[in-house]
């Protein structure tokens, strides 16, 4: 095999594992975007849900739920 077709094939497979890395990074900058999106939901949710819990400790003290039959 000539070593111009052979360094051709290499500069194709390189040219297509550029790529692939390219893409492979973007997926991963994108999901990585989304978690931090879902872990900062996730933090306002459980701060809402905080000061619910303390809502309802503070207006209804001494307050006991019957038991269920």
């Amino acid at each position: 095999m000539d070593d111009a077709v052979r360094l051709e094939a290499l500069e194709f497979k390189c040219a297509h594992l550029e790529r692939a890395v390219q893409e492979l990074s973007d997926v991963l900058y994108r999901q990585s975007q989304r978690l931090d999106e879902a872990l900062l939901r996730n933090q306002q949710l459980r701060q809402q849900l905080e000061l619910l819990e303390n809502r309802v400790g503070d207006t209804a003290p001494g307050v006991e739920i019957p038991p269920h039959y």
